[in-house]
């Protein structure tokens, strides 16, 4: 029985045991020549992982990037502004990815920097402008995966490029949150709920779109229903079907 689970803008339906969940490459040892080359020749070279908060997208990410041999940025990027903007790399992972509250209003308040400093730019403008930078520079480097902050956006206009948004239901990721991170005085319900507000508000700013929007992405993925693994096969695929087109 075909069992519908996602559809892309390929216009595909993928079934268990659709084409897009069987191995491309039988035998290919990653790591070896053969998967170099095979790397080299997908069409598909830079994956960006959107997500939401619990949804697993940092998994699914890393684990692509391990099944395909190729960098993972997430911590490293973080790492990487801080080295271009003197930053500290908490304060990174913060401003770089979430708005300073959840109102739409949250940056127009935001004190300029002084003139000669940060271009007179705030600390959120400026962080935005190296970590636009330290994205392109990356994804010019070859194939790789990166995680958030913007990326499907700053890459839109790459031909090479799979942007993915990762998506579950409130009750998958609450629960995933609690096995991961623990209890905390917040409820895990209004711990996804700020987390998602304030990336929403941090993407709308930054790049006048919907974060979340399907239009935004080739492919979005309820890993809720599908399974953190078989989104990774679904996105394996994917990026192995369009080199054999």
């Amino acid at each position: 029985m075909l069992v519908t689970l996602v559809r892309t803008h390929y216009n595909r339906d993928i079934s268990k045991g659709g084409a897009l969940l069987r191995s491309r490459s039988p035998g290919v040892v990653p790591g070896s020549a053969h998967h170099h080359k095979e790397v080299l020749a997908m069409k598909k070279k830079i994956i960006t992982v959107s997500r939401e908060f619990g949804s697993g997208g940092r998994t699914i990410g890393k684990t692509v990037a391990q099944r395909l041999s190729i960098p993972y940025y997430d911590k490293e990027l973080v790492k990487q502004v801080a080295l271009e903007s003197g930053f500290d790399p908490k304060f990174i992972e913060e401003q770089g990815e979430f708005a300073p509250s959840k109102n739409r209003f949250a940056y127009a308040f935001l004190g300029r920097g002084v003139p000669g400093a940060m271009g007179g730019m705030s600390a959120s403008d400026f962080l935005w402008t190296i970590q636009y930078r330290v994205i392109r520079d990356l994804a010019d480097k070859g194939p790789c995966v990166i995680v958030g902050r913007c990326a499907d956006y700053i890459l839109k206009d790459r031909d090479d490029c799979l942007h993915t948004f990762i998506h579950a239901s409130m009750e998958f990721r609450a629960d995933r949150i609690v096995r991961l991170y623990g209890e905390s005085e917040q409820s895990p319900e209004k711990r996804l709920t700020d987390k998602d507000t304030r990336r929403r508000v941090n993407y709308k700013h930054y790049t006048e779109r919907e974060w979340g929007t399907a239009q935004n992405y080739h492919i979005t993925l309820d890993s809720g229903l599908i399974g953190i693994e078989k989104c990774v096969d679904i996105i394996l695929d994917l990026v192995r079907d369009e080199n054999d087109g």
